[in-house]
């Protein structure tokens, strides 16, 4: 039986966001969880996020916005993705992203957004899904 690999995804904060606790407290708890978590700290341009996912070969780019550009920095995210041709990289967004802005989120192709106070019960399975419809790794 092949030995099953860990979930690898990159935890980001883009823009001039300074306030990384409830990042930190993500990637303790999916590191709890048996993913191989990769952080990258604050303030992290596209360009950034993109060259660390593609040298990390990430399962999923993980986002923590608190700032309000969700809007525009996340489709620089996607296209910056795209261009490292990481078209399969899903991404997730954690943080304050309000409800009428889900839709534009997903039309960028945000595959799950978790606002503050998210059991991460439900994220660790959330990502195991959203890994499973791309048919990659095993999962644990």
């Amino acid at each position: 039986m092949p030995e099953k690999k860990s979930i690898r995804i990159l935890i980001a904060k883009p823009g001039l966001d300074g306030h990384d606790r409830g990042a930190k407290v993500i990637a303790r708890a999916l590191r709890d969880a048996g993913f191989e978590v990769i952080y990258t700290g604050l303030r992290q341009t596209p360009e950034m996020i993109a060259e660390a996912a593609l040298q990390e070969d990430v399962d999923v780019v993980g986002l923590s916005l608190l700032s309000g550009a969700h809007l525009t920095l996340v489709p620089k995210i996607r296209e910056t993705l795209d261009r490292y041709e990481l078209t399969d990289v899903p991404l997730i967004l954690g943080g304050i992203i309000p409800q009428s802005d889900y839709d534009a989120m997903q039309r960028v192709g945000v595959k799950g957004i978790f606002g503050p106070g998210t059991p991460t019960e439900e994220i660790v399975k959330a990502i195991h899904a959203i890994v499973g419809q791309r048919g990659e790794r095993s999962l644990q």
